[in-house]
Order: C-alpha cells, then sequence, then structure tokens
C-alpha cells in the first residue's frame, strides 16, 4: 500500500479517517511525534471549536480533539458511508444509537457519531472527494478491528449496514476473529478473550504499521519511556508481530510489524499465547 491513498470512492465501510479525542492535547502531540514522528496542524471545525491534523511526511494522517467531559480517550475509526444521513438512519433501525446527528465540515464531507449494538462506537462518514488519508508506511493507519463480546450480533449489524460478508479468518492464533469484506478485507471482528478484563467494554482498535527497523517490541519499550503502557506485551500473530498499548492518557491502539508475520497451520498447533 502506498504512503497517501489515492483519491478514489471507496466502498461503504472502508476506514477511510482515524482521530483521538484526549484530554490533554499538547501531551497526546509530544507523544504521537516522538512515537511516530508525527508534526501538526490546526484547522477550524464545528463540532469541536478546532481540530488538529497530524501529518508524515506532509501526508495527514490523523485528527485530534479535546474530548468533552466525561468522554473517554480513545481512538475512533470513521468508516466510509455513500450517504452519511441515510446510513445514520439505518443505525438505528439496525439497533444501534446516533450519539451525534449527522452535520456538514466544509470541505470534508458529512460525518455522523454512531454506536453499534454491541456498544462500539464509531464515525459513518460522507467524505468529499478532495480527502487525502495515509495509510500503510510506518507511523500511519493500516487496520482496524473490532472488539467485542458478541460476534453474532456485530457481524449482523455491520454485514447489513456495509453489505458486508463475514468470514472467520482460517489457520490464525484466535478461535472467533472474522473479517467482514465486499470483494475483499475491509474490517476485522474478534471476539475478546481472557487477555481482556470482562468488564471491557466493546471497541475498534486502531493498528499503526512498525517500522521494521524499530519493531513492535522497540515501540513498546519506547511507548514506556514516553510515560504510555503496554496493554498486551508484543506477541506474533499471522499479519505480523503486535503489541497494544495506550498513550499517556490512556487511548488503547496497537502496532504491527508486517515483516515478522507468523503463518498457522491449524490452530490446534497452536499454543495460546495468552495462556500463562
Amino acid at each position: 500500500m502506498t504512503a497517501e491513498s489515492p483519491l478514489y470512492t471507496p466502498a461503504p465501510g472502508t476506514p477511510c479517517w482515524i482521530d483521538l479525542a484526549t484530554a490533554n492535547e499538547q501531551a497526546a502531540r509530544a507523544f504521537y511525534a516522538e512515537l511516530f514522528g508525527w508534526s501538526y496542524y490546526s484547522r477550524p471545525d464545528p463540532a469541536t471549536g478546532a481540530y488538529t491534523i497530524a501529518a508524515l511526511g506532509g501526508v495527514p494522517v490523523a485528527g485530534l480533539y479535546r474530548a468533552v467531559r466525561n468522554q473517554p480517550p480513545s481512538w475512533t475509526v470513521h468508516l466510509t458511508a455513500a450517504n452519511a444521513r441515510s446510513a445514520a438512519g439505518w443505525v438505528t433501525g439496525l439497533g444501534g444509537l446516533v450519539i451525534l446527528e449527522p452535520f456538514d465540515i466544509p470541505g470534508r464531507g458529512s460525518i455522523a457519531h454512531v454506536q453499534d449494538p454491541t456498544g462500539a462506537t464509531f464515525v459513518l462518514w460522507e467524505a468529499a472527494t478532495s480527502a487525502r488519508f495515509g495509510t500503510g508506511s510506518p507511523g500511519m493507519f493500516t487496520g482496524t478491528e473490532l472488539n467485542t463480546h458478541d460476534g453474532v450480533a456485530a457481524d449482523a449489524f455491520y454485514g447489513k449496514l456495509f453489505a458486508l460478508t463475514s468470514r472467520q479468518v482460517e489457520g490464525g492464533m484466535r478461535a472467533d476473529y472474522h473479517s467482514e469484506q465486499f470483494d475483499m478485507p475491509l474490517l476485522h471482528r474478534y471476539v475478546m478473550g481472557t487477555e481482556y478484563p470482562a468488564s471491557t467494554p466493546a471497541h475498534w482498535l486502531v493498528y499503526f504499521t512498525a517500522d521494521p527497523r524499530i519493531g513492535a517490541d522497540g515501540l513498546a519499550e519506547h511507548t514506556l519511556t514516553l510515560g504510555g503502557q503496554v496493554v498486551i506485551a508484543p506477541y506474533d500473530t499471522e499479519f505480523g508481530r503486535t503489541a497494544v498499548l495506550a498513550d499517556p492518557c490512556g487511548a488503547s491502539f496497537a502496532v504491527v510489524d508486517h515483516t515478522r508475520a507468523v503463518e498457522y497451520q491449524t490452530r490446534a498447533e497452536v499454543d495460546d499465547p495468552y495462556d500463562d
């Protein structure tokens, strides 16, 4: 994948942007600048007043904004919608919630903040044709995964909302891990196992590409030196060596080194990496 996604109309359900709600934007900027090399610039925003764009090599890679009162620090994935208002209506019809009604952002399209029936929040984005989103290169978005306690409900919701089909990822290390796809995998869905406390709410986990020269292990160590946390220590997967981390304000994200992918023949032959 190239460092900058081309300007095209992605299929509904395709991740098209990510942003971070944080209680301390200055601390968040410093953390991700040190970890990934991001630089920043700001623009007016009708919802938050001011919105920070993170860039890498001049390419926009993410947004940051100050969380509202009682909003937990978190990364949010934006999923493509052909029509944000129509899609928001479908969300409620399918048992989800509309948290923030659709509104227009000049030059960037229309968005709506919603929640699926399992409790995970995300943004529907009817993006303008000029929208840019850097992906794939080190320090940039590489994928997203819905972590939920109810895989059946999640599959039904996203399948109907975006006309996706759900398929078990074969040969992997996790027993209930599905891809949600149209003509190619767009999203992944995982029923959380014992590595997560039972009280963990459903959430979308954002993945960033790790520079192979540093790796997931190096980024995990660097996160600790920057005041962050290692939520799940680095482990091997069929997608690459992966770690789940948290920034100093508590927002979780994952990093993956795709150059260190491990092939799994059958799940029966693989030990549970979370079994101590």
